[in-house]
């Protein structure tokens, strides 16, 4: 049975595509992980892999989890058992992927808007996500620091943020999927219809300029593969149309 449907268009250079969504409504939540994030974080433009995006999450689950509130000084620490219970792998393939995302997450960017005091505007700035990290080998576990431009934008609620459980990302094993599902569970509390030309849309996908340049296989490899996931294991059903 489906509750609510709501439907949203964008406008790409090659072809319209239309994105329906519907909500499941027979889920049944205990005690849900909340993930939260501003919306300009959202729409930002960066690349991060699963293992890195998962590892991401989680950091920003334990952040808000803390209750005292956290800035750019605070260590936290992401568990690989809380990795293989949260995403449904094992305990020896959660420590490789925490050792494996400390290896590339320090010197992984977002350009995001950032606010400049001097100038009373937005601008656009690349920032880095975190500011420091280590894995623990004897723990099993990684400590890390949130850069200062971040930390607002994980830990703060207020109306231009977008949140949702953690366990419904749990099964989406593409980062483009991830990307994708945070995308459309912004626009569904919006309520507004995104206009994006391709090059943003992919941007926001997370995609490098000279990968799946193709229509054809940019539907193939990561639209398709984003909206089937999304559909087997979140809590909405997602369809396109050109």
């Amino acid at each position: 049975m489906l509750t609510h449907i709501a439907t949203f268009a964008y406008h790409l250079t090659t072809y319209n595509l239309y994105v329906a969504i519907a909500m499941k409504s027979n889920l049944v939540v205990v005690m849900p992980d909340l993930v939260v994030k501003d919306n300009r974080l959202i729409q930002a433009s960066y690349v991060l892999g699963v293992a890195e995006q998962r590892m991401m999450l989680l950091a920003i689950v334990g952040a808000r989890e803390t209750g005292l509130g956290i800035d750019s000084t605070t260590l936290l620490t992401v568990r690989a058992e809380d990795y293989a219970r949260h995403f449904g792998v094992t305990r020896q393939a959660a420590y490789m992927a925490l050792q494996d995302a400390v290896e590339t997450l320090f010197n992984r960017r977002a350009t995001v808007d950032v606010y400049d005091s001097r100038k009373d505007r937005m601008r656009l700035m690349t920032v880095r996500w975190v500011t420091a990290m280590d894995y623990n080998e004897s723990e099993a576990s990684v400590t890390l620091r949130f850069g200062h431009e971040v930390v607002p934008l994980v830990t703060r609620l207020e109306e231009q943020f977008t949140s949702y459980e953690l366990q419904q990302i749990a099964g989406l094993t593409s980062s483009y999927a991830i990307r994708l599902y945070e995308m459309l569970m912004m626009w569904k509390v919006a309520g507004k219809t995104p206009v994006f030309e391709i090059q943003q849309f992919r941007i926001q996908l997370g995609l490098d300029t000279n990968v799946y340049q193709r229509i054809e296989a940019f539907k193939r490899r990561v639209l398709d593969l984003a909206v089937s996931q999304i559909n087997e294991h979140t809590d909405i059903v997602a369809s396109y149309e050109k």
